[in-house]
């Protein structure tokens, strides 16, 4: 597999890894219509798991389906196709070799308490994302749950194992715990400092939602304050994710979020693109959408990410 100079410099700054990581990286960042420009779309599709299925799929019932994302992921030139194990096996034969997969190895669900803390089971292994041919795990914390500190040892345990395997790691980095307000859990200091714990856990790709204008801690407003760190547009906003990520040594992506009209998908491109951030990941705003949409939607994503809108 050839790379292109953006490529190869993304993957200087993974100073520490092997070349199975490094190859398996390579896979993602050359992928698609992407493929070779440093920029990256990952399809997700571990909503059902989240949200139930109904939530996820009954808006539009093709995507009941597991094959209805892989295709779509496929046919769109997406980078990467992500899901947990079942939906994963549902398509490894069919799909084989036809985009970059990364298996979804935790998760939770909506029928827990409210007053549980936040925190993941491990549904998915190392040797089923060998076995299935997948580039990377996907791994999500919770950074301010008073489960965190396990969710943390978990990731390090299987990132290590991963890594000794040449299986790339990506860290859904998701602030939530029984301190933060919903206001703080999209915070501009918090999203920061969650990107920043994800890098500094070993993860290669690092996912977190779009920020806030928002400062929720007291210590960091006032460095934030003192530094006159510049949050006024999204773009500003996805810098200081960037820099937070080993000034910027680490690829990270950013969430779709909750669904939205399709202006406002790509105003956020727009923003990741300005801010320097290496793409985005986005699921219910592609798959809860009739195709003809969801693909029109993710190839005029492609022309923002590629410097054409």
């Amino acid at each position: 597999m050839r790379t292109t100079k953006i490529v190869q410099k993304i993957l200087s700054n993974y100073e520490g890894e092997n070349p199975g990581v490094k190859s398996n990286l390579a896979r993602m960042l050359m992928e698609g219509k992407l493929g070779g420009t440093g920029k990256m779309i990952i399809l997700p599709v571990d909503q059902g798991f989240e949200h139930g299925p109904a939530r996820s799929f009954a808006v539009n019932p093709a995507s009941y389906d597991p094959h209805y994302p892989y295709q779509m992921a496929i046919d769109a030139g997406l980078s990467a196709y992500a899901a947990p194990l079942g939906p994963l096996e549902a398509g490894a034969d069919t799909f084989a070799g036809q985009i970059p997969t990364i298996l979804k190895v935790n998760s939770a669900n909506s029928l827990l308490p409210k007053v549980a803390p936040r925190t993941q089971a491990i549904t998915g292994s190392v040797d089923d994302a060998l076995r299935l041919g997948c580039a990377a795990i996907g791994f999500t914390i919770y950074p301010g749950s008073s489960m965190s500190l396990e969710m943390f040892s978990d990731i390090a345990e299987m990132r290590r194992e991963a890594a000794a395997k040449g299986v790339a790691t990506i860290i859904w980095s998701y602030p939530r715990g029984e301190d933060l307000d919903k206001d703080g859990e999209t915070a501009a200091d918090v999203t920061a400092y969650a990107a920043h714990i994800a890098a500094l856990l070993g993860a290669h790709i690092i996912k977190v939602k779009l920020a806030s204008a928002h400062l929720s801690q007291p210590e960091a407003k006032a460095a934030f304050e003192k530094a006159k760190i510049p949050l006024a547009t999204q773009a500003d906003r996805v810098r200081e994710c960037v820099r937070s990520v080993l000034n910027g040594r680490r690829i990270i992506v950013f969430s779709g979020g909750a669904a939205k009209g399709a202006d406002q998908v790509l105003d956020d491109a727009r923003a990741i693109r300005d801010g320097g951030g290496n793409g985005s990941i986005i699921g219910r705003n592609a798959f809860q959408r009739p195709r003809d949409e969801a693909m029109k939607m993710l190839a005029q994503m492609i022309d923002i990410y590629k410097d054409r809108a």
